[in-house]
């Protein structure tokens, strides 16, 4: 493993699994270069390893702060390492630009008005690369990225730092502006590479102690719907399917044996600019709370529509949707829908859409486990519970759908919409947001070294039984 232009075994691991990283010799030392007169005792030559190999992993570790960054279409997601284990020497040594930046970023929960700190999806007391620490994961709007460019410029970002760490389309739209407003170069690395790495990261870390993975039984029964644990100790073979702005679905047979078998330009996005066209709304927080308000029956044809019942001879019950939106070529239905009742079909269709390609790429690829990631699940439980019902009734209970907490967390029942309501951005005044996994940390590289990578690799409960699933 290359790491700041040094090598390392990749095959000595610590206690908690992660990487020694020791140092890989140029060659081996000779027996004759042992110290002469006595020999050591295998507790001194213990010691004397041990203090070697803390030695060179001092010497080799990247220079704090650590971050990493995934540029979206949407929102722009940043994990920072906060290390918990300084020394007094150590915060001796600190420069005040570093201090500035820990506390900056620690001991507030908002930057300005649409950047927000999570706390509960912060994990504490992780080790990476010798250091024990908290990971906090903090968001903002894509728009709003020259602002955080402006503030990187006004805290002397780049005097700590000369390469970022970073993924997603955004780390190639601006990678410019990086370069010219903050004097900052960008190390990209694949998205889809990360999105993985950092499934399989976090699901390892929260396997000692809650569970990462979960999944929905009874999804379309609010009285019994409950959310249970799903372990992911043997992962392989999964479709991963991330559901952004876009749609990207992986067949992926171990952690570097992957392929895209598919997507769909029907995403989030997709929902979104349709829920603005059709009923006026400006945010996805707003957008949801309409589709959980509306009822998707009165926009969309339904097989009873049609057959005044079941379709029996193939097997398609009534209420399945057998036209997205087929009410609508009638003007006096047209006349009768709300705004919510639209934007409850959008959503319905676009759920729909998804789970109706992802059982085929399933089918395809004989795999039975699927895991669904992205922003489009943010707060999102109604497409959840949809996908999960999907997934299980159209395959006859041989798919499950699974989830993730650190790419959803949903809102409780007790939850005011006025919360949802007074948000000025896709990002502000939520409890809850969807982080992109697989992010990365990155640090100052010496002259002419390669950056240094460590990957790591997010509304109330509803009613399913009334929201149709397509064919």
């Amino acid at each position: 493993m290359a790491f700041n232009g040094h090598q390392f075994d990749d095959d000595i691991l610590d206690e908690d699994g992660t990487p020694s990283k020791q140092l890989r010799p140029d060659k081996e030392m000779p027996e004759s270069a042992a110290s002469a007169g006595r020999a050591s005792s295998p507790r001194r030559t213990s010691n004397s390893m041990s203090r070697l190999r803390k030695d060179s992993m001092k010497k080799t570790r990247p220079p704090f702060p650590w971050f990493g960054m995934d540029i979206g279409g949407t929102l722009v997601k940043l994990v920072y390492f906060e290390p918990k284990d300084i020394t007094a020497e150590e915060e001796q040594e600190e420069v005040d630009n570093l201090k500035s930046i820990r506390r900056y970023l620690t001991s507030n929960i908002a930057y300005g008005k649409t950047g927000h700190r999570d706390v509960h999806l912060e994990l504490q007391d992780l080790t990476l690369c010798g250091r024990t620490g908290n990971l906090h994961f903090i968001r903002f709007p894509t728009q709003d990225l020259p602002a955080f460019l402006q503030m990187a410029r006004n805290k002397h970002f780049s005097s700590l730092h000369t390469t970022l760490c970073a993924t997603g389309g955004g780390a190639y739209k601006f990678e410019s502006d990086f370069r010219t407003m903050a004097d900052l170069q960008l190390h990209k690395l694949d998205e889809l590479d990360c999105l993985i790495r950092g499934v399989l990261y976090i699901d390892s870390v929260m396997s000692r102690g809650l569970s990462e993975c979960y999944y929905f039984e009874n999804p379309t029964d609010p009285d019994h719907c409950i959310q249970k644990p799903y372990t992911l100790e043997n992962p392989y073979p999964l479709l991963l399917v991330n559901i952004g702005s876009g749609v990207s679905i992986l067949a992926v047979y171990s952690e570097n044996n992957y392929k895209r078998v598919t997507g769909t330009s029907l995403g989030g996005g997709t929902f979104l600019g349709l829920c603005c066209l059709l009923t006026g709304c400006s945010t996805f927080e707003e957008a949801l709370k309409m589709a959980s308000d509306g009822e998707s029956t009165r926009v969309d044809k339904l097989v009873r529509d049609i057959y005044g019942g079941d379709y029996e001879r193939f097997g398609l019950p009534g209420w399945a949707v057998a036209s997205s939106f087929g009410n609508m070529m009638s003007k006096e239905k047209r006349e009768s829908v709300s705004k919510e009742d639209l934007a409850r079909a959008t959503l319905v269709t676009i759920t729909n859409n998804i789970g109706s390609i992802t059982r085929m790429c399933a089918l395809n690829e004989n795999i039975e486990r699927v895991v669904f990631v992205g922003n489009f699940l943010r707060v999102n439980t109604l497409s959840m519970k949809l996908l999960a019902y999907a997934m299980d009734y159209w395959s006859k209970g041989q798919l499950k759908a699974l989830f993730l907490q650190h790419e959803v967390q949903h809102l409780s029942e007790a939850t005011p919409t006025s919360m949802l309501e007074r948000a000025p951005s896709p990002l502000n005044a939520f409890l809850c947001l969807c982080v992109h996994p697989g992010l990365l940390w990155c640090s100052r590289s010496p002259a002419g070294a390669s950056p240094s990578i460590l990957t790591s690799s997010k509304d109330a409960l509803l009613n399913l039984l009334h929201t149709p699933l397509a064919l």
